[in-house]
Order: C-alpha cells, then sequence, then structure tokens
C-alpha cells in the first residue's frame, strides 16, 4: 500500500528535484532523519508528560536539558540527529536506544555480505559506494558478534536420539593466534535423520585434527540427545574407531574409500597412478565382500612387490573399508565415500576462499555458521531412496530402527 497519492508523489519529486536515483538516495534520506527526529521528541514529550514551551500543562519537578548529536548509519547513508535529554537523566528513547549506532536494515546488510565471504575492507568498500557510509572494522565486528549467542544456542541444540547415518570429519583453516598463524582444524558433524534429511549437528575448532578431540565431540553429542548411531563414516585418521567406540560402541564404522586410495596413492609413483587406481576399483565395486577380497588377491598378485605398503593398508584396515558390502545397495552408494560431508566442505571453502586467515577463532566460527546457514537451507529433500533405505534399516537393525520410528510417528 503506497503512502502517498499519485498527486503527492508528483509534488515531493518536484520539490525535491529529484532526477537520479541518488536525489531519491538523498532525499529519502532527509526524510528518515527528520522522522526520527519527530519521533524522538515525541518519546520526550510522553516521558515528561508536556510538550515543549507548554509550561501551563508541566506537572514534574524534570525538564528538557538540551540535545546532544549522534551519527547513526542507516540503509540510506549516515543521518545526524539530535537525541534530546532530560535533567533528571532518566529519559531512555526507544526509538534509537542508548548505544545504538546502526539501524537494523545496516546491521542486517553487514551480517549479509558477511556470510558471502566479504572480507571486513570489502564490506567496507561496498557500504561507503551504496551509501556513501563510514563503517569501522570495530563496528563490523561488533555487529557480527551478535551472532555468538545465536550460534552458541545452536551449537547446544537438542538432538535426535537417532541417526542412521553421521559422517564426521576436519577441514583446515588458517587463524592467527598469539602473534602468529597456524592451522586449525573445523570438526564438521553431518547426520541423516530418520526422516532422511541431511543435518549439521555441530562444528567445533581444535588446533588439529585427532582422535581425542573427535571423543570430546562425540561425547557432546551424546549428552545433546543421540543414543544411538547405526553407521559412523569417517576417514582413516588413526584412534577414530576407538573413539567411536569407547561412546557409540554399537555403532558400525566406514573407513572413506576415497581416502583410503588417496592415502595409497601417496606411496606410487605417478606412472603407475591411473593403472594401480584402476586395479583397485574391483575391490570396492565387488558385488559382494567375498568378490573384494577375490580382487584384492588379483590387486596384491599385481602390485605387492613392487609396493607393499598399499597393500598393507587394504589388508589392515579391511574390516571398516568393507562394512559397507552388509548393507543394500542403495544404501552403500551413500556410505562408502565421504562426498555427502566433503561437498558440504566445499560450499564452506566457496565462502571462505577471500580469507587467506582468520584474526581469531570466534571470526572463523562466525563465518562458517553463516556459511552452514546459507547451504542448509537448500537440505528441502530426502536422501533418495530414503524409503527403501530405511525399510532395509529397519529389517537390519531392527528394534535399534523400529522403535524411535514409532516415537517419531506418536
Amino acid at each position: 500500500m503506497s503512502l502517498l497519492t499519485p498527486a503527492q508523489l508528483k509534488q515531493f519529486i518536484a520539490e525535491n528535484h529529484l532526477t537520479s536515483a541518488q536525489d531519491v538516495q538523498e532525499a529519502l534520506k532527509a526524510v528518515f532523519a527528520e522522522t526520527l527526529q519527530a519521533m524522538l521528541e515525541g518519546e520526550l514529550n510522553t516521558h515528561l508528560g508536556y510538550e515543549k514551551y507548554a509550561i501551563d500543562h508541566k506537572q514534574t519537578p524534570n525538564s528538557r536539558n538540551g540535545r546532544s548529536k549522534k551519527t547513526l548509519s542507516t540503509q540510506y547513508g549516515d543521518v545526524e540527529l539530535a537525541i534530546p535529554r532530560d535533567r533528571q537523566g532518566t529519559f531512555e528513547p526507544a526509538v534509537v536506544p542508548k548505544y545504538q549506532t546502526t539501524m537494523p536494515g545496516i546491521e542486517d546488510q553487514i551480517v549479509a555480505l558477511y556470510a558471502r565471504g566479504m572480507t571486513t575492507r570489502d564490506i567496507q568498500a561496498q557500504l561507503q559506494d551504496l551509501y556513501g557510509m563510514d563503517v569501522s572494522p570495530t563496528l563490523i565486528s561488533n555487529v557480527t558478534d551478535k551472532l555468538l549467542p545465536v550460534i552458541q544456542e545452536w551449537q547446544q541444540r537438542p538432538l535426535a536420539a537417532v541417526y542412521p547415518v553421521v559422517f564426521l570429519d576436519a577441514v583446515h583453516f588458517k587463524v592467527r593466534q598469539d602473534g602468529r598463524v597456524v592451522t586449525k582444524a573445523a570438526y564438521m558433524v553431518v547426520g541423516i535423520n530418520l526422516e532422511g534429511y541431511k543435518e549439521v549437528l555441530g562444528m567445533w575448532i581444535g588446533e588439529h585434527e585427532s582422535a581425542k578431540f573427535w571423543l570430546s565431540v562425540l561425547t557432546e553429542l551424546k549428552s545433546r540427545g543421540v543414543q544411538d548411531i547405526l553407521v559412523v563414516a569417517v576417514d582413516n585418521l588413526t584412534g577414530f574407531s576407538e573413539a567411536i567406540a569407547a561412546v557409540f560402541p554399537r555403532s558400525d564404522v566406514q573407513k572413506c574409500i576415497v581416502h583410503q586410495i588417496r592415502n595409497s596413492l601417496k606411496y606410487v609413483a605417478r606412472k603407475d597412478f591411473a593403472a594401480l587406481a584402476a586395479d583397485l576399483k574391483p575391490i570396492y565395486k565387488a558385488d559382494t565382500e567375498d568378490g573384494a577380497k577375490l580382487a584384492m588377491d588379483t590387486f596384491e598378485a599385481t602390485w605387492g612387490k613392487k609396493y607393499p605398503m598399499v597393500v598393507r593398508s587394504w589388508r589392515d584396515n579391511w574390516t571398516e573399508l568393507m562394512t559397507f558390502f552388509q548393507y543394500p545397495p542403495a544404501l552403500r552408494k551413500i556410505l562408502y565415500t565421504t562426498n555427502l560431508i566433503e561437498g558440504f566442505h566445499r560450499q564452506l571453502r566457496k565462502v571462505t576462499k577471500a580469507k587467506a586467515q582468520f584474526p581469531t577463532d570466534e571470526a572463523l566460527v562466525k563465518m562458517l555458521y553463516l556459511a552452514t546457514r546459507e547451504a542448509t537451507r537448500k537440505w528441502t529433500t530426502r536422501i533418495q531412496n530414503w524409503g527403501e533405505i530405511l525399510g532395509q534399516l529397519e529389517i537390519y537393525f531392527e528394534d535399534r530402527v523400529r522403535q524411535p520410528l514409532q516415537n517419531l510417528e506418536s
């Protein structure tokens, strides 16, 4: 609904000599400032119980006591206000609170620009170009710091009792600490819930990826309500399986085949990359674990003498690399790689790539949270063939799935 009639709009354009979008911006800025100023004066009138100069109606010993200047950053640019004061110092304006220097519209824009991975300098330039507004790095930090309680609440929210599949993986970033730049691990946990939807269960910042830190992450998940995880998909970090077993002893562990292949190629001459990778494929693409074992024997006969470390690695990790063979084909495709969580990591890196380093852990957490919030908005559809997968899980895991499903339906 328009606040002005067409005739009033024409009059407004003529009186303000508006010929460009910038002219409109400046005119709206002036109207906005005048409106705020009038509202501030009205608030003080209400607070004192009488209007300015209407002393006959005065019924309080309190009175006006001049004004103080204040610059307010708004969606129209910086506006100058004269904040009225009272002699007793009891007046607290509501329209522009005492310590507020930005309007919500600008704060929302700062957060939106920050969420796109823009640096502080980029945000300053953008707001200067759009609104002729000078914002300091401190202001940007103060605005985005308002996210920290929201992030803390999100990080501590209760979780479902059972997750069929949970992916654990870390992504690494440069963070300044104690005057030097160090590499830190962002521990990310993504689950698939019983309804078949992906869900980020949490994120944690640690010095470097370790099984000990993952143990604390898993313990926290349990304290937030997770009672059971059917299958945990992980990379090949030493001690990972032991950490999982300590908190969720009934969980099956699936080590990522893609990580295993990458680790194998570390021992291989570049000229042999393609041939060796092709000979690994029949192992994890087999129809059954028995077929995979035969393919492994063939691989060892071909490459065992030249690359014994590769063979030993597959043999040593065989049980947890081949976990997915226990499940039907529809579920295997989800499990044998951590592609699901690595795809999520790519989205995080897309946002954070402009940041060579982060000044603090908090700055990293804020950006990861905003990137996560943006990425998960698209997670609106169930995992493909989830109905079939869930039915198979219910047969395989029996009451570990059946009872939680009944609770969910009730």
